[in-house]
């Protein structure tokens, strides 16, 4: 489906237009250019054809359109109606076509046109399409319309209404001018939520290109920092919509007053007219510099506003003002240590200003950039999918610098701490290395490469100006029905424990002392704590079956399972903790389930105060909102247990108000405020952003870099999991005939799985990269694909089935909520129709175990490969041999739903295959009896004795290669219960016990026959 125009947010829409009736054309307008009369001139098709097509979110969206032939027809004898009943998003768009000239609007004032009214209160937002290479490949800009009258009215929107749209541009930008020379059509945005009918006629272009509506006077910048002693210099540019030369005169009256800054004493006053003549092109600049003057004085930073009146075009919509930067005091001297210049600058600040700290707003929601000076915001953040136009590197960080900016305008010029979720690679960026997800890491079972991941993250990530990462989770997944399973290293806390050197790899040394490079960010240690353990059935928050729901566990429990990786977390000097959504059920203390944002008890008593974490608490995504009571509650309750910045998407207003009348009545102490705010200081000084608050864009190079790809694909490769093959299918040979089918063989959005471009991700070529079939294609000298396994599948040496899951995101894909463990109907039809007719491999790419005991037996080879990422090669080189299968199941891979949750350590345990299971395609895999593991428990005993990680993590590993080889695919409840405890036990250093459980699962597997 073309997404020719979406819904716009809200958020996102202007102002409601004021708009008319349209009034007598003057006598020197153009005649009105008509666009659609709905006579049947304009046919219904598709791209490329000229005509008017419908859009939609899904197969119900789009509405129904017709031409009505209506006695009260304001022109001709036809209208356009339509009915519509939009869940997501719909409309219908006049395109021209594809191959056609495109028209130039640029000679008249706007476009009008007749709606039939139904009074509903409704916004109905209007799109153009400028410039690019046709309508699917445009520029968009859009306002809006309420339905707020009845019957037939005409409505005028000038040119100078529209704005660019912010939230999708389907090429990601053109040049952000709206020039009407090379226009596509229009677009209408119909209503959500209710079912509606419309009929409008007559759309036309109308009016003269009045020059006062069509130029306009911008400056560079609405903030113009400048050390004391120089001069600003603030250039003003007069712009046409068209781009046409100006002919009338436009003047610019300029005066410093105002602001903070005293006249005579801090600037020398400037007043005075710049003006552009008749004729001027568009684009013309003229430059005003208004010096400053240099005092012995250490001061804030003070503000000169320039009043402006513009004749003969639009003003700047914002006042621009100079500021003159803070200097000479103590927290600005890099010299300091770190906690001084926190003690001298929380000491200057008001609560608002502290509260302020405390606030992070979600960058699409800033209502005016001005808003970020006015509350004067700690942090700025990115959802899922909120990214700039264009979403490139450059894109990024001009857009956080122009936020940074923003913050220079403030009294003590605190640099905002912007964050973004890269879980797995820079995750929201089109082109951006992405790695496999945190499953797929814990397979590998490899620290040193989870560090490399880290550190490829955070070089990414800072290079487009972010220096702060809501990663890692460390979350011990305990039942694969929960939709953010992926996002686990794995079940076992030991495993988790061992890959969190990706902290390391995002922020360097354990002291922070590294996080001020170039290629360092700020991590996340979440969701603190629990959010793993939640029961099946116990989440309040709408359709999610386990996401946000209860953890029910013993002190003990949650101190063995849960807080494990969290103590590891503060060892290795963590920046930032975020809280769970969950709630905490702590069986024995009376308390019941307890939202994890307000349990004082974990965040103040044991995170901060008996863990010891001195960074800061950062809540989830309008988290406080679940805690019982009230807002102001919910705030000073969040606070009160040490959160320390509450992420308030679209809320920051309210927040910051709130949190300052707790204060102020008492509810909420100055030094609790005082704490959070020095915690949050004390991350921006380490990060260096006092000094160097812009993007440091020396690493963009470095983005999707063939080095930054060879450490994913190493990732991939080692992350992939050989369950099963019988027969030695795997690996495959060059020479050998290949037939590849299944839905996941041949898409990069399906391998990158959730948190992927978007939040929830989604199939298709959404990102540059190479999907499996692409990678095979490479190794195969002969290879056919199919993706419904469809062409015959006669006279092949193998088969490869690349089936799985689609993507999704947290509750979203928790089973119950439209997703189950098992394979769809397709991939089923498929892996039966290649199993039946030759040697077959299975491929799972998916998020977690699915279900594939049904068909266990028909298949050869059977490997999970998890969610892989952007390098498909890397599961290509295990394949066909040019690296081993390595890879061990990172969680339990269930026989059946009823088994869930199942995890290594249960009394009962039973699985299909066991937690730690992982088949090798080593030349030489390890031969040996019990005599042999009597050997090598002694030798691991000795290594242990002696701390020697290596050696005893290899003598393990050789005793687990003999068992697997011995049990085979007869994996009984007594093979995998003491094999998976091996493994929790290697993990944990106790590498002779290890090798005594192995000995136990050797002894219980009957041989492989």
């Amino acid at each position: 489906m073309r997404r020719t125009a979406l819904l716009v947010s809200a958020a996102l829409l202007t102002a409601l237009l004021p708009l008319a009736s349209a009034q007598a054309a003057a006598a020197d307008d153009p005649a009105p250019v008509p666009v659609d009369r709905f006579e049947g001139e304009v046919p219904f098709a598709s791209q490329p054809a000229e005509g008017i097509f419908t859009w939609g979110s899904d197969s119900d969206d789009p509405p129904a359109l017709q031409l009505t032939a209506r006695a009260d027809a304001p022109e001709g004898g036809k209208v356009l109606t339509g009915s519509y009943d939009i869940s997501g998003w719909g409309g219908f768009t006049h395109d021209y076509a594809a191959d056609a000239p495109a028209h130039d609007w640029s000679a008249h004032q706007g476009i009008r046109f007749w709606w039939d009214g139904r009074n509903s209160g409704r916004k109905i937002a209007f799109e153009l399409k400028d410039g690019g290479a046709h309508g699917e490949a445009s520029e968009l800009w859009t306002t809006s319309f309420t339905d707020d009258f009845t019957g037939w009215k005409q409505l005028e929107i000038p040119f100078t209404d529209f704005v660019y749209r912010t939230d999708y541009q389907p090429v990601g930008g053109i040049d952000h001018v709206l020039g009407l020379t090379r226009m596509w059509g229009y677009a209408v945005t119909l209503p959500t939520g209710v079912k509606g009918e419309f009929a409008m006629d007559g759309v036309e272009l109308y009016g003269k290109a009045d020059q006062s509506l069509r130029a306009r006077v911008t400056t560079d910048s609405a903030v113009h920092p400048v050390d004391e002693g120089q001069a600003a210099a603030v250039r003003f540019t007069v712009a046409t919509t068209g781009g046409a030369a100006i002919d009338e005169p436009v003047t610019v009256t300029y005066e410093t007053t105002g602001g903070t800054a005293e006249s005579g004493t801090d600037y020398t006053p400037v007043t005075g007219t710049l003006t552009f003549p008749a004729g001027t092109p568009s684009g013309t600049s003229r430059t005003l510099h208004v010096p400053t003057l240099k005092d012995k004085a250490a001061e804030p930073a003070e503000t000169i506003p320039l009043r402006l009146t513009v004749t003969g075009a639009k003003p700047p919509a914002e006042t621009p003002q100079i500021v003159i930067d803070a200097h000479g005091l103590p927290y600005l001297n890099s010299k300091l240590p770190v906690r001084k210049r926190v003690a001298d600058l929380v000491s200057r600040m008001s609560l608002a200003e502290k509260a302020g700290q405390m606030t992070q707003a979600e960058r699409g929601a800033v209502g005016t950039p001005g808003d970020i000076a006015t509350y004067g915001l700690g942090s700025l953040l990115s959802g899922g999918g909120s990214t700039p136009t264009p979403n490139t590197p450059e894109g990024w960080a001009k857009m956080i610098d122009s936020f940074q900016l923003r913050a220079q305008a403030t009294r003590f010029q605190i640099p905002l701490i912007y964050g973004v979720d890269a879980v797995h690679g820079h995750n929201n960026l089109v082109g951006a290395t992405v790695l496999p997800h945190n499953i797929g890491i814990g397979a590998t079972r490899d620290p040193g490469l989870a560090r490399k991941a880290g550190a490829v993250t955070a070089a990414e990530v800072r290079a487009t100006g972010i220096p702060w990462d809501f990663a890692p989770c460390l979350c011990v997944t305990r039942d694969e029905r929960w939709g953010r399973s992926y996002e686990s290293f794995g079940e076992d806390p030991a495993l988790v424990e061992s890959m969190e050197t990706i902290i390391q790899g995002l922020q360097g040394a354990r002291s922070g002392k590294d996080l001020a490079d170039g290629d360092k960010v700020l991590a996340t240690a979440k969701h603190f704590v629990g959010d793993g353990g939640t029961a099946y059935g116990s989440s309040s928050t709408g359709t999610y079956t386990i996401d946000q729901g209860v953890t029910r566990v013993t002190r003990q429990q949650l101190e063995a399972v849960h807080l494990a990786p969290y103590r590891e977390a503060v060892e290795r000097g963590v920046g930032s903790v975020m809280p769970s959504y969950s709630s905490l059920d702590l069986l024995g203390d009376g308390r019941g389930p307890v939202k994890m944002h307000a349990r004082a008890d974990m965040i103040n008593g044991l995170l901060k105060d008996r863990m010891g974490f001195d960074g800061f608490v950062i809540s989830d995504w309008a988290g406080i909102d679940q805690i019982p009571g009230d807002y102001a509650s919910d705030v000073r309750t969040a606070v009160d247990a040490g959160v320390d910045m509450i992420m308030v998407p679209y809320a920051y207003q309210d927040f910051h108000a709130t949190l300052v009348d707790e204060v102020k009545a008492g509810r909420i102490s100055e030094g609790r405020v005082a704490d959070a705010v020095s915690r949050i200081l004390t991350q921006k000084f380490r990060l260096g952003l006092f000094e160097k608050p812009y993007a440091d864009t020396g690493g963009a190079s470095r983005i999707g870099s063939a080095g930054h790809r060879a450490v994913a694909r190493e990732a991939a490769a080692e992350s992939q999991v050989l369950l099963k093959n019988s027969g030695g299918v795997l690996p495959l040979k060059k020479a050998q005939k290949v037939y590849v089918a299944g839905s996941n063989a041949d898409d990069i959005g399906n391998q990158s799985g959730g948190w992927t471009v978007t939040w929830q991700g989604s199939s298709g070529d959404i990102t540059p990269g190479t999907t499996i079939l692409e990678a095979m294609r490479k190794n195969a000298a002969h290879l056919t694909y199919s993706k419904d396994a469809s062409a015959p599948t006669d006279r092949y040496d193998a088969g490869v089935v690349v089936v799985g899951e689609t993507p999704y995101a947290e509750g979203v894909g928790d089973v119950g909520n439209g997703h189950d463990l098992e394979l769809s109907a397709g991939d089923k039809a498929a892996v039966d129709r290649v199993c039946s007719a030759m040697k077959c491999a299975v491929l799972i790419v998916s998020g977690r175990p699915q279900l594939i005991g049904d068909r266990l037996d028909g298949i050869d080879a059977l490997v999970a490969s998890w969610l892989p990422g952007t390098e498909g090669d890397g599961v290509a080189d295990v394949l066909y041999g040019k690296r081993p299968f390595s890879g061990q199941l990172p969680v339990t891979w269930p026989r059946s739903l009823a088994q869930l949750p199942i995890n290594v350590g249960d009394a009962a345990y039973d699985p299909q295959f066991p937690y730690g299971w992982g088949l090798t395609t080593l030349g030489k895999v390890p031969h040996g009896g019990a005599t042999t593991l009597k050997v090598l428990a002694a030798a691991a005993r000795a290594a242990e004795r002696a701390g020697a990680r290596e050696a005893g993590r290899a003598l393990v590993t050789r005793a687990r290669l003999i068992v697997q080889q011995r049990a085979g695919q007869h994996i009984t409840a007594a093979v995998a219960k003491p094999f998976a405890d091996a493994d929790h036990l290697l993990l944990s250093g106790r590498y002779g016990a290890a090798v005594d459980r192995l000995t136990a699962a050797y002894r219980a597997a009957p041989r492989e026959s």
